[in-house]
């Protein structure tokens, strides 16, 4: 199989995956009277429109945050571009493995240079996985926990499972970020030893390279960021945070046009433990499951035996904001963007 055919591939499937679930909700859940109630007026029209918007706002604070990790040596355009085709391997690519994993690629056809290309790809691992350790809790402490997580509306098998899933993925999210806090700022030489005499028993020695590799990048890149200023951080920090709050502000502005007077606070509350639940998704960028857990999460936010129809078309529309647009983008960039020669 060529590497265009194992593309083609790669795009379809998510699609396929996504579609199906879809059609299958749809065909469960979905009723006519659903339909009658939803009509596209100008304020409706206008929350979509705030949707596309705030995407802008995502796209525009992770390229804000390459343009500052380079120092500015990467161009607008560059950086958006970078970005775009993360976003891009996001979609195809299981949610655990996440869109950095040919960040330092893209970057080095930017022209920086491969080793710090991989040290700033881990850079911006820390600030996303330092966003959700700090903002998790503090949406568990504004939001009443029967809210955030839907307890009292029917199925509390799903909404147990789901809080049990939350917080054990939060809990691995808050060990990996200490490890990334030790081993990029702290104590890089210090968690390299530990990491390697750890990965020195038998049944973990055969990931035992691909820990040596980590831990060097870890003290190559702590080198680096040692010797940048607060302002540096709080640059970086800052555009995350913008980029993932845009993101997730995206349902928001659904639901302000589908559902007049939903809970603003609790419907951005649940996007945080939506995409947290997320991070574990086996499925490229994590089609299928995103929409159904959807369509359950946020089904007892809508009153009425048509709630269920209207949160499956906002997810709909979720996915085709935030989602399936970033797969056409990348399929577009993707061939000019390999063929060209590699900046200087």
């Amino acid at each position: 199989m060529n590497a265009k055919s194992s593309m083609i591939i790669k795009v379809i499937a998510p699609i396929a995956i996504g579609a199906t679930v879809i059609v299958w909700l749809f065909h469960r859940e979905f009723s006519v009277n659903a339909l009658q109630q939803i009509h596209f007026t100008p304020h409706v029209i206008g929350s979509i429109f705030l949707a596309w918007l705030f995407m802008v706002g995502r796209d525009f604070g992770l390229t804000w945050r390459f343009r500052a990790l380079t120092d500015g040596e990467l161009t607008w355009r560059q950086a958006l571009r970078v970005d775009m085709l993360c976003e891009f391997t996001s979609c195809v690519t299981p949610s655990a493995v996440g869109g950095g994993a040919l960040g330092m690629i893209y970057l080095n056809r930017e022209g920086i240079a491969f080793g710090r290309a991989t040290t700033l790809m881990m850079t911006t691992l820390f600030l996303d996985e330092l966003f959700f350790v700090i903002a998790c809790p503090i949406i568990a402490l504004l939001i009443p926990h029967d809210k955030l997580f839907g307890f009292g509306h029917g199925n509390d098998t799903f909404t147990i499972g789901l809080e049990i899933v939350f917080w054990c993925v939060y809990g691995a999210l808050f060990a990996w970020t200490l490890i990334l806090f030790f081993g990029i700022i702290a104590k890089p030489h210090g968690v390299k030893i530990v990491l390697t005499k750890l990965f020195r028993f038998p049944f973990l020695r055969r990931w035992g390279y691909k820990i040596a590799e980590v831990t060097e990048n870890m003290v190559a890149t702590s080198a680096q960021l040692k010797i940048k200023p607060l302002k540096w951080w709080l640059e970086t920090f800052g555009a995350s945070a913008l980029s993932w709050t845009s993101r997730f502000l995206v349902v928001n502005a659904l639901f302000w046009g589908f559902v007049p007077g939903s809970d603003q606070l609790v419907v951005l509350g649940r996007q945080f433990v939506v995409w947290v639940s997320l991070m574990v998704s086996p499925t490229p960028g994590g089609s299928g499951i995103s929409e159904w857990l959807f369509a359950e999460y946020y089904g007892d936010m809508i009153s009425g035996a048509a709630g269920i129809g209207i949160t499956l078309i906002i997810a709909l529309f979720w996915r085709l904001i935030s989602y399936y647009v970033y797969l056409v983008i990348g399929v577009c960039l993707l061939p000019g963007f390999f063929s060209r020669k590699r900046a200087k």
